[in-house]
């Protein structure tokens, strides 16, 4: 089983993909969590939620008295097995390096920017515009945060499924979740939000569009 995705191809016209250097892999991972930590600390400002195993720990936080970060590396635990027989060693070590720093980073922004007061479609429009903005650096420095993110890479390499349109439809499953917990007002600006989240990967990461690896 291949550990990153399929070799670029040349073209007449084009070069050939070049490789990240692992300074730019680490540089890549820590932008791409940073990122994404600070979107989803604009979510659960406005107590709402997004798709995948983030956004489900995100509703767990909201009923559970554990803090996100413990509940976000708990719940991916089980799709690391995944990762290693499908993905290799290589990016689920890459994706657990992800999973951990987007945990530190999640203790990180209540204590420097406090409590926020925001309106709630910008919280979430904001918040999933930088979960995909850093999801998708992740992408391509061969990482992911684990769960639907890790179900949504094998689907696109190996049958050619979009991994924005595959999360999205996990997601739908986690948003639609919600309607248990949080307000329907709040459940429907969330799922606008995760919309707008797996459009981004939908638009951006496309099989053959990137040629670096």
């Amino acid at each position: 089983m291949p550990t990153t995705p399929p070799a670029p191809v040349d073209r007449p016209g084009t070069s050939a993909g070049v490789k990240h250097s692992p300074l730019e892999d680490a540089l890549g991972i820590l932008t791409g969590t940073f990122v994404v930590s600070l979107g989803l600390f604009l979510l659960e400002s406005v107590s709402a939620v997004t798709g995948g195993t983030a956004g489900l720990s995100l509703l767990v936080s909201y009923v559970a008295p554990l803090p996100f970060a413990v509940l976000f590396a708990a719940v991916n635990l089980p799709f690391f097995l995944l990762a290693i027989t499908k993905k290799g060693w290589s990016f689920t070590l890459r994706t657990g390096a992800a999973i951990a720093l987007v945990s530190g980073f999640s203790l990180l922004h209540p204590a420097v920017f406090g409590t926020l007061e925001l309106p709630p479609l910008y919280g979430v429009l904001a918040g999933n515009t930088l979960a995909g903005v850093g999801l998708l650096i992740l992408f391509r420095h061969r990482s992911s945060l684990g769960g639907f993110n890790i179900l949504a890479l094998i689907a696109q390499e190996r049958l050619g499924w979009r991994a924005g349109y595959v999360q999205m439809a996990l997601d739908t499953a986690v948003v639609l979740t919600a309607l248990t917990v949080v307000p329907a007002t709040t459940v429907l600006v969330s799922a606008l939000g995760a919309v707008l989240l797996n459009l981004i990967l939908a638009v951006n990461h496309r099989p053959g569009r990137y040629t670096g690896y």
